[in-house]
């Protein structure tokens, strides 16, 4: 998918200052107008872990009920009726794991994201989702089609500049040959649904479609694991003959090889690329500025990155010398060069407009408790941030 030059602020639906879809999310839709940013990352929508995670949901398909800034609102049985038809794939799944009540809650959570993009539609600002690879063990998903995932293994990554014992994600790994002989069709729906969800959808792990490490269930660690085929180009040119092209981004961090290069290109998918990354890298490092090809997505941090202004003051003083940056307003300084990049779409985290520490860190990758828990202080988006920011997004030709 094209994407013109633009800019945009990461914020998850947990992270607003109530943690739910109320006037907040409203109010911040206004401030990006404001901002002159053209869109509004989050993370995914589905109900999280009971760590918060919302990479591990018990449903690929459903909306999380504590989003809800109504969730007593009333629901008729026309209502219902017509959900049912619209979302018949995966809705009795769901009912069956979390209850009759759920289709109620989801026709409120599909109600109430519904009213919330249309306001940012009508003020030029999109959003960006976010689809998980894996799903839960023992969620909805798991549960309902055992038939469609592996035994004896789960998901996870080898030991990387995260964690030197990799992480051992504990997800159920894909039974690809089963999906392939149903025609891909759980994967169709899903992306079907994600789509109508968002305007772009960044795919979390995209590298697990040529491979993912599988790592035996009774280890502790993921430093034992072996690559483990995915469906390649198949699956997506399965989705794209029913749902036309697909709006993804492919998140394509890690260990990536050739082969993941490759079907990103032959998909026209723009991948992403991190500023904290290219400084503590070589001159050669793909994440250095002056190394993004148009066609991606940068970063100042992610969602798995400490804020910009605390990765900052880890470094040690040759890193920071050799950046060039002063060093005064370390957020502000790589949020520039990140919208002064080639790359088509430039995203920051809230914190670093805020210049935030290392307190309002969302995830640390490879820790399970701490996370998630980082909300927005309702009056910490001022105006006068907004006109700096649209300052900012002007003079580098990224203005709605």
């Amino acid at each position: 998918m094209a994407v013109r030059r633009s800019s945009g602020i990461l914020l998850p639906v947990a992270s607003l200052p109530h943690g739910t879809l109320d006037c907040e999310a409203f109010r911040f839709i206004d401030w990006l107008r404001a901002a002159g940013q053209a869109w509004w990352q989050v993370l995914p929508l589905g109900p999280p872990d009971f760590t918060g995670s919302p990479y591990s949901s018990a449903s690929a398909f459903a909306g999380h009920r504590g989003y809800l800034a109504d969730p007593d609102a009333p629901v008729t049985g026309r209502d219902r009726d017509a959900y049912r038809a619209r979302q018949a794939f995966w809705l009795d799944d769901w009912m069956s794991y979390a209850g009759e009540s759920a289709l109620d809650d989801q026709i409120r959570f599909d109600r109430e994201w519904s009213a919330l993009r249309a306001y940012a539609r009508a003020r030029g600002v999109r959003l960006l989702g976010d689809l998980p690879i894996f799903v839960s063990r023992g969620g909805a998903d798991h549960r309902q089609h055992p038939e469609l995932f592996l035994r004896g293994i789960v998901a996870g990554v080898p030991p990387d500049a995260f964690s030197a014992d990799g992480q051992r994600w504990g997800n159920p790994l894909y039974d690809w040959p089963a999906l392939r002989a149903r025609g891909y069709r759980w994967w169709i729906e899903r992306f079907r649904r994600q789509l109508g969800l968002a305007d772009l959808v960044r795919v979390d792990h995209f590298r697990g479609f040529v491979a993912s490490w599988a790592i035996p269930a009774g280890s502790k660690t993921a430093r034992r694991g072996r690559w483990l085929r995915g469906p390649g180009y198949a699956l997506f040119r399965a989705a794209e003959r029913e749902l036309g092209r697909l709006r993804l981004v492919a998140e394509d961090l890690g260990v990536i090889t050739p082969a993941v290069d490759r079907l990103r290109e032959r998909l026209g998918l723009p991948g992403m690329r991190v500023l904290q990354f290219g400084f503590a890298g070589g001159t050669d490092d793909p994440h250095r500025v002056e190394h993004h090809p148009r066609r991606a997505v940068v970063y100042t941090g992610t969602h798995d990155n400490d804020t910009t202004a605390a990765w900052w003051r880890s470094l040690d003083d040759r890193t920071r010398e050799r950046s060039g940056l002063p060093g005064r307003e370390p957020g502000w300084e790589v949020l520039e060069l990140a919208w002064a990049s080639r790359a088509d779409l430039a995203i920051a985290p809230v914190q670093d407009v805020l210049g935030l520490g290392g307190e309002a860190r969302v995830n640390h990758p490879g820790r399970a408790a701490g996370n998630w828990r980082w909300q927005l202080d309702s009056a910490a988006l001022t105006a006068a941030l907004a006109r700096r920011l649209a300052v900012v997004t002007r003079r580098s030709g990224r203005g709605r």
